[in-house]
């Protein structure tokens, strides 16, 4: 029986890096690369922190979706909880915690890791780890968080799982990540919910991080 597709750490060597921007979020890099026998290139790519999200299901399986104003494609997009990894050594799993709770004012007692992905692997360097939660409550009132910017205001609604595939593949929702994590919990429930990993499960892929 053939091995099963894996993707393969191998970073090849760096002959010089320049930042070309720096950002409030994010840089932008432009690295020159040795290919070997194909010889040294220019990349220009983003250089990201990395990410996580959380798709949380309540007992109906219904998952809790957020809407923000994303600028730079002009839309109110439909999201799952998400954000950066910026605190120094913050476990993944606590981001995310943190992340549903700030974003959508709830809680969770049960955690695994849904999937992983690289959001643009041929222009940044974020990889960005999608969490399912289970047993979810509710952030008491005291103590919520208060929003700001683009989450001023911030829809939040529990929507259930197979109306969200519906919604992806009629084109209706687009945001990458909700997209990749209804499709994933989808194939999961149809396997009773089989083969789900640890929410702390090793995660070499991760971003190692701004580089400065």
């Amino acid at each position: 029986m053939p091995e099963p597709l894996r993707d393969r750490l191998e970073r090849r060597p760096v002959v010089d890096s320049t930042l070309a921007f720096e950002g409030r979020v994010w840089d932008v890099r432009s690295d020159r690369v040795d290919l070997g026998a194909a010889g040294v290139v220019t990349r220009d790519y983003v250089d990201h922190t990395g990410a996580v999200a959380v798709l949380a299901l309540d007992e109906d399986d219904r998952a809790v979706v957020i809407q923000q104003y994303r600028h730079p494609v002009g839309a109110f997009d439909w999201e799952i909880p998400a954000g950066l990894l910026d605190v120094d050594g913050e476990a993944a799993h606590v981001a995310a915690a943190r992340e549903l709770a700030e974003e959508a004012d709830v809680t969770a007692r049960q955690w695994s890791t849904l999937v992983d992905h690289w959001a643009s692997p041929g222009g940044s360097s974020e990889s960005l780890r999608i969490f399912l939660a289970r047993g979810l409550g509710v952030v008491p009132e005291a103590e919520r968080h208060e929003r700001a910017h683009e989450e001023l205001g911030m829809p939040v609604l529990r929507v259930p799982l197979e109306d969200l595939v519906d919604g992806v593949v009629a084109g209706r929702l687009h945001n990458p990540t909700l997209v990749i994590a209804v499709l994933a919990a989808e194939a999961f429930r149809g396997r009773g919910w089989a083969g789900l990993r640890p929410a702390d499960a090793p995660w070499p892929e991760r971003s190692p991080g701004r580089t400065r």
